[in-house]
């Protein structure tokens, strides 16, 4: 994957947050105004669509992620998810806008580089290995009493992320956790694809960001809050 630098669009900024506890909404069926595609200042339009209350990335047009407009550094992150047929997404945070997307790679600029909640048709993908099924820690943890609903239903997910500790919930069942920095995820970051990547999980704070791998995806009700 080719990577270079670049300058984003908008630095990442603290400003005017709500306070600690209070749920922000991020998408509430309607208005796409605390979301933006990555490397872009606004709503990358043709690339997700608002359908029925979600959001919907869209086929055959170029990749764009989505990111919040602000940054979150220890959080609470609930949202609804789907996918398609053979379908491919992910959650990833703490991101830095600081790689582009190089023309005729399918793959987010950024994930070598951040910790992702993997979205995923466990099923009918083209790769069922279980640690990088739905509800991992891509290609690191894989999850445990994961009770994943049939494609074209919904899943209710949560991302917790505080004080370096994560947590990802999957329908109401805790699937995965781990502690950033730890002697346990160093050695399995030894282990992995990301084995030569130094910067792999350095971010302390960054952006949320959800990942348009080129499938069809649906995310709905999707709110965080700082703690």
């Amino acid at each position: 994957m080719i990577m270079c630098c670049i300058v984003s669009f908008a630095s990442i900024t603290t400003e005017c947050m709500a306070q600690k506890g209070e749920w922000i909404v991020l998408f509430d069926g309607g208005s796409t105004d605390k979301l933006r595609g990555y490397g872009m200042p606004g709503f990358p339009g043709q690339a997700w669509k608002v359908d029925d209350g979600a959001l919907v990335t869209q086929t055959g047009v170029s990749n764009v992620d989505l990111v919040t407009k602000e940054a979150y550094k220890n959080f609470e992150l609930e949202f609804d998810w789907k996918v398609s047929k053979a379908g491919n997404s992910g959650v990833f945070f703490h991101m830095q806008e600081l790689l582009k997307l190089e023309p005729g790679n399918g793959n987010s600029p950024n994930w070598l580089d951040n910790f992702e909640m993997q979205i995923l048709d466990d099923i009918n993908f083209n790769d069922t290995a279980a640690i990088r099924s739905a509800g991992s820690l891509y290609d690191l943890i894989t999850p445990q009493n994961k009770q994943l609903k049939p494609v074209g239903e919904y899943n209710h997910a949560k991302l917790i992320v505080n004080a370096n500790h994560v947590e990802h919930w999957l329908n109401g069942n805790k699937v995965v956790e781990y502690d950033m920095g730890s002697e346990k995820m160093t050695m399995l970051l030894k282990q992995s694809k990301f084995k030569n990547n130094p910067n792999y999980g350095k971010s302390p704070d960054g952006l949320i960001m959800f990942q348009h791998h080129g499938q069809q995806v649906w995310f709905k009700n999707i709110r965080v809050k700082r703690l």
